[in-house]
């Protein structure tokens, strides 16, 4: 295989603490790799390091001569003011360097250099860039191109980022949390997406089903060292538990022979000078074996629920709603005692909404919420990390209680809760500005469950959690004797917590499905394909079939249509925002509201029908 990177005895560290310590891998063409390590240990930062935006101590990484490499950052970051397709071009590679420089010199007086820059623009297709950018955008369902940056939410500008750098067409892909914010539709658009391409990849991603079917090795940094595994996630699980058994038996072994050694050494002084200089050595070496931790440290989540009774919450006819945007349409629902739910749909269905009018955070415009008196919530929210930078790990804890009752007569310390969270005594003295995302999330984890809450809603809990804390986190809310309700996008951590799905589609259509997000996933393809089935032709026209080795290029007619429809759907999105934004305004009165409801329903079926087509063609261009 032809190698695309290689990276030797490379060395990280952060004053004294070290990330990793002469890890050396390589990457060759058609590797699909999954990066695998605790929160803490460093994986962006390695990232960040192939990709040029952070130095590193020591070592070497070297890249093929010409290999195009695409990295998406887990925090995308773009000015405020970009529209969307500026933003395509904000971010320098080969091809968006060379449109400038073709622009440069178009401005210049006499155009010097500009048949060499043709050339070069027809080699890499440059003139298609903006075209291939709006295509890749309208698939990942961004189609107002015009919308500044600022405007969009937390999943549309991963989306973006993300078409930013499927565009270059790289050679080599490295991904940071890529399902971090995107709406499960779109984790299974980008799981297909990579499924049929050629990319060869590198990437983080707590999704284990993203990671089982997308990748094929397996990468784990842990100790500060690096190990490899080719297979996918489910024999990665396998064959690690069996390389940690066997150190542990290695270190069993170092201390049992650490103590006879020990006596050995300790014996007289003055007989010290008479030792075997050999045994010394040896000693040491030992001692360092034996003094390792690989038991494979599990956070052990032991806090107890309080009492809940049973009456949990009762909604009756909620109503909710942003101007022409419903959220919940009369929705009423009884929540039983231990009930596992689980609240899927797409960004913008209202699913977090619903979360704060449960949480007495947001108000309903009318109906009523009946809260049992022995409910008490632990809400884990998306934009709960409010932390004080300067505190200290441990004063973050203590701040709300110095011992933790676990029932049964146990308690335990703020300083001994933590350690079940994996933050060792060094970490809980150190500040929180130190800490990684993950850790961040990990300790926020930790300030919700140790109020020992009955009632537990989580929005987003697994978005920057390690997999090593999310399988412990699914064990313990396996056991939890509460209720559980979960907003998550991640769907092996869904089939392993709830026990039933409240599904959002949008405009308050909410439906209560019996049974996992796989179960759910396997029914809506079956259901898709009974409908589509259902609606084909009895009698279908019998179409001319092309050669496989035929290209087909666009007829002029397609090609007018093509540019016609580019301009339309840019019209018809001018329109549907003048529109939303009135109907917001409040200034309407009720003939106006009405008939501008009207014009935004077919406004939105004549987008979806003109953007399938443009999709067709733009196929039809790629062949």
């Amino acid at each position: 295989m032809v190698s695309y990177l290689q990276v030797e005895n490379l060395t990280k560290s952060f004053g004294d603490l070290v990330l990793f310590e002469g890890i050396s891998f390589g990457v060759a063409q058609g590797q699909r790799i999954g990066l695998i390590a605790k929160n803490g240990s460093g994986k962006t930062t390695l990232l960040n390091i192939l990709s040029g935006k952070e130095g590193y101590d020591g070592g070497r990484i070297s890249f093929r001569n010409d290999l195009r490499v695409g990295y998406l950052e887990q925090s995308p970051h773009y000015p405020e003011n970009l529209s969307v397709i500026e933003a395509c071009f904000f971010h320098g590679n080969a091809v968006v360097n060379l449109i400038k420089e073709y622009e440069k010199c178009m401005e210049t007086p006499g155009n010097p250099g500009l048949d060499d820059l043709l050339v070069r623009m027809e080699e890499v297709k440059a003139w298609d860039y903006e075209r291939k950018a709006k295509q890749i955008l309208s698939q990942l369902k961004i189609r107002d191109f015009d919308q500044k940056v600022g405007q969009l939410s937390g999943g549309q500008l991963k989306r973006v980022a993300l078409a930013n750098v499927l565009i270059t067409e790289p050679d080599l892909l490295i991904l940071d949390e890529p399902t971090n914010h995107l709406d499960l539709d779109m984790v299974e658009w980008l799981e297909e997406y990579l499924g049929r391409s050629t990319l060869s990849l590198l990437m983080v991603t707590h999704d284990r089903y993203f990671l089982d079917l997308v990748c094929s090795e397996i990468m784990e940094i842990d100790n500060k060292r690096i190990y490899s595994y080719k297979g996918n996630y489910s024999y990665y699980l396998e064959k690690r538990q069996e390389r940690v058994d066997a150190a542990n038996a290695e270190i069993a072994r170092a201390n049992n022979l650490y103590r006879t050694e020990l006596e050995w050494m300790r014996r007289m002084p003055q007989a010290r000078g008479h030792k075997a200089r050999y045994r010394e050595e040896a000693f040491y070496d030992l001692e360092k074996v034996a003094k390792q931790r690989m038991h494979d440290s599990n956070m052990k989540l032991d806090v107890k629920a309080s009492y809940i009774g049973s009456k949990i919450f009762e909604a009756e006819h909620l109503c909710k709603r942003f101007g022409e945007l419903k959220i919940l349409d009369d929705f009423s629902y009884i929540f039983f005692r231990y009930e596992k739910m689980g609240i899927v749909g797409n960004n913008g269905t209202g699913k977090s909404t619903f979360i704060k009018i449960l949480m007495g955070l947001e108000k309903p415009d009318s109906g009523r919420l009946d809260i049992g008196e022995t409910v008490r919530f632990g809400y884990y929210s998306q934009d709960g990390l409010t932390f004080d930078e300067q505190m200290k790990v441990i004063d973050v804890i203590t701040d709300i209680a110095e011992v933790i009752e676990l029932g049964n007569g146990k308690r335990l310390t703020a300083s001994q809760f933590l350690q079940h969270f994996l933050f060792a005594p060094e970490t809980q003295h150190s500040y929180v500005y130190k800490l990684s995302g993950g850790e961040r999330r990990r300790l926020y984890l930790c300030t919700v469950l140790m109020r020992s809450p009955n009632f537990l809603v989580l929005d987003e809990p697994t978005n920057d959690l390690d997999i090593v804390t999310l399988q412990v986190l699914e064990e313990y809310l396996q056991s939890f004797k509460g209720c559980v309700i979960v907003v998550s996008h991640d769907r092996y951590f869904m089939d392993k917590v709830v026990d039933h799905l409240l599904v959002f589609n949008g405009q308050g259509d909410i439906r209560d499905f019996p049974g996992s997000y796989s179960d759910y996933r396997a029914w809506k393809e079956a259901k898709a394909e009974h409908d589509r089935l259902e609606e084909k032709p009895k009698e279908e026209k019998v179409q001319r079939v092309r050669p496989n080795n035929a290209k087909r290029r666009m007829t002029f007619k397609e090609r007018k249509e093509f540019e016609r429809l580019e301009q339309e759907i840019a019209a018809l999105e001018l329109e549907k925002k003048n529109i939303e934004d009135a109907l917001c305004s409040g200034m309407l009165g009720a003939d106006e509201l009405t008939e501008k409801s009207k014009r935004l329903s077919s406004l939105n079926d004549e987008l979806d029908e003109k953007g399938m087509r443009w999709l067709e063609l733009g196929e039809i261009e790629n062949m």
